[in-house]
């Protein structure tokens, strides 16, 4: 069976303080639903890239990531210099924590979404076609709490972006909304549609009055409350933050998000710890999805 406790430990997988560990089974069947949904971007359109493990803070703070999400931030900073000798001299065990006082100011943070590190990339360019692309990303939130797979301080996270018109992300919305309601038909899983609350928009600007009339991201939910994939829809914002051009006007811009790992979860639920059942069901289900 999987285990679903945040400290215990089992033969699939384990978790500790939100970090999870896979053993085999659960590494196949991550890898199925990766494939699965790589090739959904590849049909699309999509090239394939990867972007560096870290963002710059400089960067975030120029698209409101620390007015919106700081609760969510996991900043990167190295020991001071001036405190390496000292450190090295305590004994072991003297300390389970790095105190502040012993760290540099934080110059990057590790991404919360894999879509980040694409529009960063994109910044400054310019296209007269939807550029579609796909990565995938080790991403970490600071949840105020830990639930198995459900929420994770790490997990993996796969993303398929539109770059273009307003019409193009919404018609690249809808299809894959389509897509990831059939697939998860085809597995047996009933997914709830619903709309989020945690948009990217600075939370007192017009674009958050606007989340009030059209939802800018929904979730499918799992009977149990896991959110196993979303839709968002940026409008523009990340076009005139970073000067992504389409047309001649700041692109829109949209993504599909997967939590790998949860989708881990509600399949083993659904197959009662069976995950190479697990698996040949994904791999079928997604030969006709």
């Amino acid at each position: 069976m999987p285990v679903t406790d945040p400290t215990a430990t089992g033969t699939t997988w384990s978790v500790r303080d939100g970090l999870a560990t896979f053993d085999e089974p659960a590494v196949l069947l991550r890898n199925a639903l990766d494939a699965v949904f790589t090739r959904w971007g590849t049909e699309a359109g999509a090239r394939q890239q990867s972007y560096p493990p870290l963002l710059r803070a400089e960067d975030l703070r120029s698209l409101d990531y620390f007015r919106n999400f700081p609760h969510l931030g996991s900043p990167v900073t190295r020991i001071r210099p001036d405190r390496l000798a000292a450190l090295a001299a305590d004994p072991p065990g003297a300390t389970t924590a790095l105190p502040a006082s012993e760290l540099a100011d934080a110059t990057h943070m590790l991404p919360s979404a894999a879509c980040y590190g694409c529009f960063l990339h994109l910044t400054g360019t310019s296209a007269d076609m939807p550029v579609l692309i796909t990565t995938v990303a080790q991403c970490f939130r600071n949840e105020d709490h830990h639930d198995g797979l459900r929420r994770l301080w790490g997990f993996t996270m796969r993303e398929i972006v539109c770059v273009g018109s307003a019409e193009a992300v919404r018609t690249h919305l809808d299809r894959h909304q389509e897509r990831i309601l059939a697939f998860g038909a085809a597995l047996g899983l009933i997914l709830d549609r619903a709309p989020a609350t945690d948009p990217f928009f600075e939370k007192d600007g017009a674009r958050s009055v606007m989340q009030l009339l059209a939802p800018v991201k929904e979730e499918y939910l799992h009977t149990d409350g896991t959110a196993v994939a979303s839709t968002n829809n940026h409008r523009n914002f990340f076009g005139e933050r970073r000067a992504i051009g389409h047309a001649g006007r700041p692109a829109f811009t949209g993504c599909v998000a997967f939590g790998l790992e949860r989708w881990v979860h509600v399949l083993g639920d659904l197959f009662e710890g069976d995950l190479a059942a697990a698996h040949r069901a994904v791999r079928q289900a997604g030969e006709v999805s």
